[in-house]
């Protein structure tokens, strides 16, 4: 009973310091809000309607048909036409286009007596992944015209081989789908790592951290005191990025919400005992911050959020295995995206759980030999 008492009391002085400082509350939200909007907006991978310039020296009926069939694959926009094949060089340099398509005087000429027309795409690789776009339905484009021009000449009806694929769970291959639930991830690591890293150091730093001491409550209970006040306010603002996700990105939820609710809850608390940890090493608030700062970057590109970690060298693949952003983002992602069962997920979430746990009990450890 008198446990449960001091830990209340504990509790209740931090919710009143958190809610007193102004400054952790605007870190704790705005950052997370405006990641997740600008990352959902910005990290989008299907590139449509690239600028484009035709140097049409052949201007005939086939010619535009030819530059009608770029333009309907949705990724292309003409946005100039070239007199040169110097302006249409120009137009790259500069910036104007990205990609630049040239037809010969002839294409019309060679296409009806069957020698084999040509037409040149110029691509700015100065970006590989607009320009790998570019590239990859450039040569579908003219695979699909070829197709279709032997089988009319021929009589064929149909192809010998017809590939039927079928695209699961995101069919649409919107990016969104995949990112939003991945920045979630790091939106969280923002919120709560930075809130909890500057717990203890601001007890330091205001000379407050001695009369913790005199508290009957024991070090584990006073850590779990320390905690619950960010706890509540990161539950809610998980919350919140998920009702935008659902709401403004239109991303469903295809599997069980409890399960995800729970897998939140539990990188929550594992991310505030990592801030907690940070705060008992950190002598100051710079150094804390600095702490918190070297792990975002970690987070970003070795945990999966934006590149698949099965290309990465092994080094990098084996610090991606001790973030907790990397098993979250991977069960998030299979309960929202492709409504995974709880066997499917059950390795995740299980060392999201032995990490929270083992991080509680470094930092508890930490913090008697930081008051000793």
């Amino acid at each position: 009973m008198r446990f449960w008492q001091t830990l209340t009391a504990v509790t209740y002085k931090e919710f009143i310091t958190v809610f007193r400082d102004r400054t952790a509350l605007f870190f704790m939200f705005f950052p997370p809000l405006v990641q997740i909007i600008a990352f959902g907006f910005a990290l989008d991978m299907d590139i449509k309607h690239m600028y484009t310039v035709v140097l049409d020296e052949d201007r005939t009926k086939d010619s535009r048909a030819v530059v009608d069939t770029f333009v309907s694959t949705g990724s292309f926009r003409v946005v100039g036409e070239a007199r040169s094949i110097e302006e249409l060089r120009e137009y790259l340099r500069a910036g104007k286009a990205r990609v630049g398509i040239q037809i010969p005087p002839d294409f019309s000429q060679r296409l009806r007596r069957g020698e084999g027309a040509q037409v040149q795409v110029l691509i700015d690789g100065s970006n590989s992944t607009p320009a790998l776009q570019a590239l990859n339905t450039s040569l579908g484009v003219g695979f699909r015209y070829s197709l279709l021009a032997l089988a009319q000449k021929s009589g064929v009806r149909k192809v010998p081989l017809e590939i039927r694929p079928q695209v699961l769970y995101n069919p649409g291959l919107r990016s969104q789908n995949f990112f939003i639930p991945g920045v979630i991830g790091l939106a969280l690591q923002i919120a709560t790592v930075f809130s909890t890293a500057l717990a203890v150091v601001r007890e330091r730093e205001r000379g407050t951290l001695e009369q913790l001491l005199i508290s009957p409550i024991s070090r584990p209970g006073l850590m779990l005191g320390k905690i619950l006040p960010y706890f509540t306010i990161s539950a809610a603002m998980s919350a919140l990025l998920f009702w935008i996700m659902r709401g403004l990105f239109d991303v469903l939820i295809a599997g069980d919400l409890w399960a995800l609710i729970a897998a939140t809850l539990v990188y929550i608390f594992t991310l505030l005992s990592l801030g907690l940890l940070i705060s008992t090493v950190a002598e100051n608030t710079m150094q804390s911050f600095q702490m918190t700062l070297a792990l975002i970057l970690p987070s970003v590109f070795f945990s999966g959020l934006i590149f698949p970690r099965e290309t990465m060298p092994w080094i990098f693949y084996a610090i991606g295995e001790v973030l907790p952003a990397t098993y979250f983002i991977d069960l998030v992602r299979a309960i929202v995206v492709r409504g995974a069962r709880w066997s499917d997920y059950a390795r995740e979430l299980s060392i999201l759980c032995g990490m929270g746990a083992f991080i509680f009990a470094v930092c508890s450890f930490r913090f008697r030999r930081t008051l000793g």
